[in-house]
């Protein structure tokens, strides 16, 4: 059964118009309740990518549908994006936020002629998106493909990063034509960073530093390539920001792809001031944690657990504690957890009681249409533990690759699971029981996948 859904503002408005009416033409009407039982519902953006040239690309845009959490419970409702969806503004795949209530969406154009427009809009349900206020450019200071997030600050403010890579340094030792003498030095990075007032629609700060390694990894060829998923500390006085590190071969400075996997590497910044970059490094997790499409580090219970990529042992959750350094006491390991080989995180999202849900892949994944199988783990930071979430169907081109939302509600989670092409539902997950409820229907289009719920 498809149905229609109502402006929300409107039938409030009704209802408040018609209970005006009967309290002012009868003194026997029941009177208002002053403590009203509280509602948990809000507005729930399903988000789909729309195939460009190949299935799962996501280059044909990006389209958002708004339900509430009553519907997206039902699983009578049917919910179709690609037919009846909001376009976000984006040459690529948009990169979206949304405030914690539902009301708001937030979106940076990715890439192309509109590449870092910021843009936010009030939720009214369906597709009907209105923008608010006008369109910031940032990409002047962090390019047309900047990498965003909101800093759960009460929806205050976002944060766009990008990392310029400059050509080899290199020291002619004083014989300019003689190329055989030339040694290899470094390989600059500089960083972009901007703070966004999500209120007011304006650039709060901007700040351009270098971000060298140690002398010794510098010289190894070792420099940091990309950056991503900046994240508040619980005392809001340090940004943490994820990295990717590459490297080239000092002997040819060509890219060297066969090279030791260094320890996970975060930068560290003074906030809101952006100053002071520091390099932190684990000692437990190797490889990236800049992540992907979706938030790859959060704030929990007084630290910040972040997932880490291209591991060799398997992709962790990472720790970082208050005194803004790994805690390399904390051993979380996704292949040990759930028995495989090769986890590789590509999103994830706690409720507040430390239980999360994460999307993964593995070595054993089937390839499917558009790449590795994708799976759904229902873990626990205070008990390191997790475990496959098995009521929700699994396909050979269910693609989590480009996953980015996940809502929470308490201690549920909400997600989408559809195959590249095929239909699905939204599922929610009761992170206390480990319960899951199979809601609203999703209906695909050719060659496209969601990427998940705002």
């Amino acid at each position: 059964m498809k149905r229609n859904f109502l402006n929300y503002r409107i039938i409030t408005g009704i209802a408040l118009t018609l209970g005006l009416i009967t309290s002012c033409s009868s003194d026997d009407s029941d009177p208002v309740d002053p403590n009203p039982t509280p509602t948990d519902s809000r507005w729930i953006t399903v988000t789909g990518a729309r195939m460009g040239e190949t299935p799962g690309d996501g280059n044909g845009g990006t389209l958002v549908y708004a339900i509430s959490t009553e519907d997206a419970k039902d699983p009578s409702v049917i919910v179709n994006p690609f037919e009846n969806g909001f376009i976000a503004p984006s040459n690529r795949t948009a990169r979206l936020q949304a405030s914690e209530d539902g009301n708001t969406l937030f979106n940076i154009s990715y890439a192309g002629d509109t590449g870092g427009n910021y843009t936010k809009y009030d939720v009214e349900g369906g597709n009907a998106y209105i923008q608010n206020g006008t369109a910031v450019n940032i990409s002047q200071y962090v390019g047309t493909a900047p990498r965003w997030i909101k800093l759960f600050d009460g929806d205050q403010t976002g944060c766009a990063v990008y990392v310029d890579v400059a050509d080899p340094t290199i020291d002619d030792n004083g014989t300019p034509n003689d190329v055989s003498d030339d040694t290899y030095v470094r390989t600059e990075a500089t960083m972009g960073v901007v703070t966004l007032d999500l209120v007011d629609s304006k650039i709060k700060e901007v700040k351009e530093h270098l971000i060298p390694l140690s002398a010794e990894e510098e010289a190894a060829g070792y420099y940091i390539s990309r950056i991503d998923m900046p994240t508040l500390n619980e005392a809001q006085d340090k940004l943490y920001i994820g990295a990717r590190l590459s490297k080239v071969d000092p002997a040819t400075t060509e890219s060297d792809s066969d090279y030791e996997i260094l320890g996970s590497k975060t930068i560290v910044l003074d906030y809101p001031s952006l100053e002071n970059p520091t390099i932190i490094t684990s000692t437990v997790g190797h490889g990236n944690t800049n992540g992907y499409r979706s938030i790859n580090s959060w704030e929990y219970n007084g630290s910040v657990y972040q997932a880490n990529q291209s591991d060799p042992e398997g992709s962790h959750i990472l720790k970082i504690d208050a005194n803004n350094q790994y805690d390399d006491s904390y051993v979380f390991n996704l292949d040990d957890a759930l028995g495989i080989e090769g986890a590789y995180i590509l999103a994830w999202r706690p409720a507040a009681n430390g239980k999360a849900v994460i999307a993964y892949r593995h070595e054993g994944s089937a390839e499917g249409v558009a790449g590795a199988q994708g799976y759904f783990a229902l873990a626990d930071l205070n008990t390191r533990t997790a475990q496959l979430i098995t009521d929700i169907p699994y396909d050979p081109d269910f693609y989590l690759f480009q996953y980015q939302g996940f809502v929470v509600q308490g201690t549920e989670i909400y997600l989408t699971e559809a195959p590249v092409g095929k239909n699905g539902n939204i599922y929610i997950v009761e992170t206390e029981s480990g319960d899951v409820t199979k809601g609203a229907q999703l209906e695909n289009a050719e060659g496209s996948h969601f990427i998940g719920v705002f």
